[in-house]
């Protein structure tokens, strides 16, 4: 490991102080559990650290204001796991929290730490794209917020600028009846990364979003706005059309998780079964 310098900003001012005196030579430390492994690794070799969980404005939270769930940029996956309101509101994101890593790692990634970090395979990403999840930006030249969708570029990369920083996260809580599946296919059970990860939502308008990880450079959404694949008296032969439209997108490759030919033959089977479980949710709901 590189020695690095430590800062422990307490408030959003002093954090955009030391990122402006830094630039790319800082690195953010919120739950650390991507970060330290590159430390570690040596493929991060920041000259300071900054540490944000002392950072007034950052610190762990979920709530609820104006039509919209904000859960800081502090707050762990083992927190956005167990809220009631995320339960009630976000429960595919529950099923894909629950599937980060360990219990230990859980206690300490953070939901926002897991969208920064930009992996094609990360778990959480599928189902904040389908709840329409927005990202809150700050530094000191302001704030912006961004769609999550346009905030994932590419593997390891967001539009994050240099001295910006992510505050929270928030998600627009339905004001019409919807039903949401999260499933993975994984090497074993336990910490692996997915082969294929996807979420699929469908909503009592016939809307159907599908939202797809570790199949292409960065986790994205599709979406059906016909009713074709969320019309229960559908054929399968019709809804296998459809599917495999929206999976144009998707641009798997081989590596130690999988090949792309299986992936590939996995992501429709997967694509229907959680179509199916959603229909069988919301019509149960």
């Amino acid at each position: 490991m590189v020695p690095f310098a430590f800062a422990r900003p307490a408030t959003l001012s002093e954090t955009f102080a030391v990122l402006d005196e830094h630039g790319d030579e800082a690195s953010l430390l919120a739950g650390g559990t991507d970060l330290v492994i590159e430390l570690r690794n040596r493929s991060r070799r920041p000259k300071v650290v900054i540490d944000l969980k002392r950072v007034a404005e950052l610190r762990p939270g979920i709530s609820e204001r104006g039509g919209w769930l904000t859960i800081t940029a502090t707050t762990a996956m083992t927190d956005v796991q167990e809220n009631a309101l995320v339960q009630m509101w976000f429960p595919a994101l529950v099923d894909a929290a629950a599937t980060v890593g360990s219990v230990q790692i859980r206690n300490r990634a953070t939901l926002a730490g897991n969208m920064c970090h930009a992996s094609p395979a990360a778990d959480t990403a599928p189902p904040l794209l389908v709840y329409g999840a927005v990202v809150n930006v700050a530094s000191a030249r302001g704030a912006r917020r961004v769609k999550l969708d346009e905030f994932l570029v590419g593997p390891r990369q967001t539009v994050l600028q240099r001295g910006e920083v992510v505050t929270s996260i928030d998600l627009p809580i339905a004001t019409e009846r919807r039903a949401a599946t999260f499933v993975r296919i994984t090497r074993r059970r336990g910490v692996d990364l997915a082969t294929v990860s996807l979420c699929c939502l469908v909503d009592a308008s016939g809307s159907t979003r599908f939202a797809y990880g570790a199949v292409g450079p960065r986790p994205f959404l599709v979406a059906d706005e016909t009713g074709a694949l969320s019309d229960p008296s559908a054929d399968d032969e019709s809804k296998s059309t459809v599917l495999r439209a929206l999976l144009e997108q998707a641009s798997p490759i081989s590596d130690v998780r999988g090949s792309r030919e299986y992936r590939e033959a996995m992501l429709l089977v997967m694509s229907r079964r959680a179509l199916l479980s959603s229909i069988e949710r919301l019509g149960a709901a």
